[in-house]
């Protein structure tokens, strides 16, 4: 199982790959054609990201002792930036997550090309991820 930051550093070394901005916003897009659903009952107040540009929900299970995530976003943009994040943070260790800083997500070089509205609704992503990974370390205290 590859950490945060082996998962980190090979997107970082696919997004050098791409000279432009727009190159890169094109990964993502292709990033969301692997994008899974959620089941309708799983879609609801508690799993909704709030502050996210498009409606998008996330569901963390923890399970021995890992966090599970899955998630739905229902924008092209949402979708691949979903499938990124969910890939770098699903399957990893609450303290993993916990101590991991979200600045580092910057080395991707495709942060600081979205719009303040796409950076805050990563924001809003990872605080979730953050909620979800301190309930999921308090059940195994």
């Amino acid at each position: 199982m590859s950490t945060i930051k082996e998962v980190l550093q090979r997107y970082k070394e696919d997004f050098d790959l791409f000279e432009t901005p727009d190159e890169k916003f094109e990964y993502i897009f292709d990033l969301g054609k692997k994008h899974t659903t959620l089941p309708e009952e799983e879609k609801n107040d508690a799993t909704f990201i709030e502050g996210c540009a498009s409606p998008a929900w996330l569901v963390g299970e923890c399970r021995d002792g890992k966090l599970i995530l899955r998630g739905e976003g229902s924008s092209e943009m949402a979708k691949g930036m979903l499938t990124l994040l969910l890939d770098i943070f699903s399957d990893k260790s609450p303290d993993e997550i916990l101590n991991f800083n979200p600045e580092e997500l910057k080395q991707l070089g495709i942060v600081e090309h979205l719009s303040p509205v796409r950076q805050q609704s990563m924001e809003a992503f990872l605080k979730k991820v953050y909620d979800y990974a301190k309930e999921c370390k308090e059940k195994n205290a």
